[in-house]
């Protein structure tokens, strides 16, 4: 596998100012990762992300570190409808194609918004579906392969995504696997990858420190799951998410695509990244 690190792992360093966003590319490549991917670009004011798509090429070809991909937001239950959101996602893959990355991952949707007359998941999944499935026709014109994430509560869950990759059924769509996200659904980490590993297209390393719901609110950095524990961004390889056990099973699958890094701790930043990729180092190698 190769090594990558997202973005949004620097996220709170580019927001701060410390950081510009295309000062990422030359950290990653000094950190040793072999693959840089963007997720939510965090651009100064009078930049636009075309001309960052450009320079963020450019600055990787310079560095010789490897585009991974690229990654945005969506939800193809807002209000302004899936025809709207369609056009939206395709200047998104325009901006994934400038940048050189060979894949692009959208949000199908983050829940059915109030007044809605959907009842279930398998309910919305036709409209999801039909979205999804635009989107990825319209990428595969230029070598970008799509992909939902086990990510924003709603359609978070192992089961919700398969139903949906199957209901999208095309060859160019599938899972960017994140193998910490699924405790935010209160799903058992291992038996969602075993789930996930054969639609993978991708693959985020993040792990989770866990609280039971049962005890009071944990403080300052905690988040609630679905069903109402408590979870904390934790240094790859030191929280609760089975690490080595997803891998092995990742492995299994024949999966042989990058292994990204994506870390969320209170920790600094570029401690829990340099951490965290020594710990990712030595935890593939013993998967």
């Amino acid at each position: 596998m190769k090594i990558g690190v997202s973005s949004y792992s620097f996220s709170r360093l580019v927001a701060s100012g410390a950081m510009r966003q295309i000062d990422v590319v030359d950290r990653a490549k000094e950190m040793g990762f072999d693959v840089i991917e963007f997720s939510t670009l965090q651009l100064a004011q009078g930049e636009d992300e075309m001309t960052f798509a450009r320079q963020a090429k450019k600055r990787a070809q310079e560095v010789g570190i490897e585009m991974g991909n690229y990654t945005i937001a969506a939800d193809f239950l807002a209000p302004e409808g899936v025809p709207a959101q369609v056009e939206k996602l395709k200047r998104q893959v325009d901006i994934a194609a400038e940048m050189g990355a060979p894949g692009m991952r959208h949000d199908a949707t983050w829940g059915i918004p109030q007044g809605q007359p959907y009842r279930s998941f398998e309910r919305v999944i036709p409209v999801l579906a039909e979205g999804c499935r635009a989107v990825t026709e319209y990428a595969q014109q230029f070598g970008i392969r799509t992909m939902v994430e086990n990510h924003g509560y709603y359609a978070q869950d192992s089961r919700r995504v398969e139903a949906l990759i199957n209901a999208v059924d095309h060859p160019n769509f599938g899972w960017l696997v994140d193998m910490g996200n699924f405790m935010c659904a209160d799903e058992n980490p291992a038996e969602a990858v075993g789930r996930a590993a054969r639609y993978a297209f991708h693959l985020h390393l993040k792990d989770f420190h866990f609280r039971s719901g049962s005890e009071p609110a944990p403080g300052e950095g905690w988040f609630p799951t679905r069903a109402g524990n408590w979870l904390c961004g934790a240094i790859v390889g030191q929280g609760c998410v089975p690490v080595v056990q997803c891998l092995r099973i990742m492995k299994a699958a024949g999966y042989e695509g990058t292994a990204s890094l994506e870390f969320e701790g209170q920790e600094d930043p570029l401690l829990g990244i340099r951490i965290g990729r020594d710990n990712m180092l030595r935890l593939i190698e013993m998967a």
